[in-house]
Order: structure tokens, then C-alpha cells, then sequence
């Protein structure tokens, strides 16, 4: 499948709410492994479907390859929840939507995450740490939320990437 281009911010579709997948079919699967490709040949750890153009309720996120905490490798969930949090953090993150900059949002620690597989079965997760974080960060795209949205200041918790 082809690894297609991420949109940026100030796209609208990522301002926007995404659909629920009522149904999962050939077009689901397919953009299930665009979005899988689209990840892959990127440097993050997640990536929500609004952020290849697809206005759905689908994540995938694997955060294996940037930690060595607890974590339940590839997730791909269809129209996820979070059904319940604990805890705070704050936490640096990044998007590969908003690529120039990163920032300090708070964050739950732990999360208990609800979904669908890839084949319609239920799936729940508790999460903690970085992959509690990165969901987090993925849902809040599918309901047109950006991490620039949960900072508390622009002028204190927001900063330039480093280019090296």
C-alpha cells in the first residue's frame, strides 16, 4: 500500500470530529494498512486517520521502537474510548502533524482504552506511561484536538524542535 502524505496543521479536517466506522470492509482494511505503511515510513510512534485524510475513528499505535516500558506493541483500534484515567503527568510530546514544535501538555498516566480489532472483537487495554500517552494524544485527533489545544501556555510549554 502507499505511504501517503500526513497532513499538517492548520489543515481543517484535523480541527474536525471524526466518523464512527459503522462498518468494516474492504475500504476500512485498506486504509488500516495505509495507515499502518504511513506510520512505518515515519519517525513517530502513532498516527490517527484523520491525519492521512480519512475522516474515521482508527488508530494505530506501537511505541516499541522509542521505549522499553511495559507496552502491548501494534494497536490498531477502531473507534477507541477512553473509559477511564488515573493519575497526571506532564509529559513533552510531539505530532508528526504539527512538526516544527513540541510541548508540555498534562496528561493521564494510566488509561483504560476500549475498541475494536481489525477483525470486529472487542478490544480493552490498560495503558501506561508513554503508550498511555500516545493513545491519548491519537483519540484527541479523532475528535479534532491537537496537542497545541491542551498546553496551558504558548509562551511557556510551547517550543521549536531542534534540528540536528
Amino acid at each position: 500500500m502507499p505511504v501517503l502524505k500526513i497532513l499538517q496543521y492548520p489543515h481543517p479536517l484535523l480541527k474536525s470530529r471524526s466518523k464512527q466506522v459503522q462498518v468494516i470492509d474492504d475500504r476500512i482494511i485498506r486504509m488500516i494498512q495505509n495507515l499502518l505503511d504511513t506510520l512505518a515510513a515515519s519517525p513517530g510512534v502513532a498516527l490517527a486517520a484523520p491525519q492521512i485524510g480519512e475522516s474515521y475513528r482508527l488508530i494505530a499505535c506501537d511505541v516499541s521502537r522509542k521505549t522499553k516500558e511495559p507496552h502491548h506493541g501494534r494497536v490498531i483500534l477502531i473507534n477507541p474510548t477512553i473509559r477511564q484515567r488515573e493519575g497526571k503527568r506532564i509529559f513533552r510530546e510531539g505530532c508528526l502533524s504539527v512538526p516544527d514544535y513540541t510541548g508540555n501538555v498534562n496528561r493521564s498516566e494510566k488509561v483504560w482504552v476500549e475498541g475494536l480489532d481489525p477483525q470486529g472483537q472487542r478490544v480493552n487495554l490498560i495503558s501506561e506511561g508513554f503508550e498511555a500517552l500516545a493513545l491519548q494524544h491519537e483519540i484527541d485527533h479523532l475528535d479534532g484536538v491537537l496537542f497545541l489545544d491542551r498546553i496551558a501556555s504558548l509562551s511557556t510549554d510551547l517550543f521549536r524542535r531542534r534540528v540536528y
